[in-house]
């Protein structure tokens, strides 16, 4: 495969994303400008955490309206692959490619830590090597990951299957205590309707390493990699999306 990794003037998670798919899983990158407007020969673009544009009006605003992101709605629109992790995740929803909104924590205070999420769906592009119910121990750190969305498209989500991971405790039980910033219905990570677009809080790029606190990460990075393995055209075609 070939990735595409964005850097936006104040990401910070670029180099850990190349590293891991570079160093680790032996993948070609190729480094993304923000200012780019052309994706031409990826396979999947990588929109990492960080604080783009220093987060100012809300995290992801401004960074939506970089010119690569014209790109990567085009991109998406045809089926390629996109993920979102953290500010990446922000910026999808600000973009519209992934509905609902990130806001404040809750308790308004910063986190950095490792937390436990359940895969609610291993029939996706993105978990397809992992198990349903699944827990996977990953590192958060943000300041404004709490998922939020209306009652109907939280129906939605659900009955669509798109979401993808949940919040839990060390025993895949969802409970308040396992729910670091507050996020409704305890959501970590959804996909887009089409399947192919997918944004997630905590940061996998930093759990696919045994040394510095787990591989859980690499099974989402690894799942992509199976899944274009498995078709030559745009692999949403091989999602079901629906129930």
């Amino acid at each position: 495969m070939k990735w595409g990794v964005i850097t936006f003037p104040g990401s910070l998670d670029d180099v850990q994303a190349a590293h891991v798919l570079e160093d680790l899983l032996g993948e070609s990158v190729v480094r993304l400008w923000h200012k780019d407007t052309a994706l031409d020969g990826l396979d999947c673009v990588v929109l990492p955490g960080g604080f783009s544009y220093g987060d100012y009006l809300r995290c992801g605003a401004m960074a939506r309206f970089s010119p690569i992101m014209r790109a990567v709605g085009e991109f998406a629109a045809a089926g390629r692959v996109v993920i979102g992790i953290c500010n990446g995740f922000q910026i999808l929803c600000e973009a519209g490619l992934l509905p609902g909104a990130l806001i404040r924590n809750r308790g308004l205070a910063f986190l950095c830590q490792s937390v436990h999420v359940r895969v609610e769906d291993a029939d996706t592009l993105f978990t397809n090597r992992c198990r349903r119910g699944d827990v996977l121990e990953i590192p958060v750190k943000h300041g404004e990951g709490c998922y939020v969305a209306d009652e109907e498209t939280l129906h939605t989500l659900d009955a669509g299957r798109q979401i993808v991971l949940r919040y839990t405790d060390g025993e895949g039980r969802v409970t308040p205590e396992a729910n670091p910033n507050g996020s409704l219905a305890a959501i970590a990570g959804i996909r887009s309707a089409s399947g192919n677009v997918f944004g997630m809080m905590p940061h996998p790029e930093h759990a696919c390493e045994r040394l510095v606190g787990g591989e859980d990460g690499r099974k989402i990075f690894l799942s992509v990699i199976a899944a274009a393995g498995a078709t030559a055209e745009p692999v949403a075609a091989k999602v079901v999306s629906g129930p």
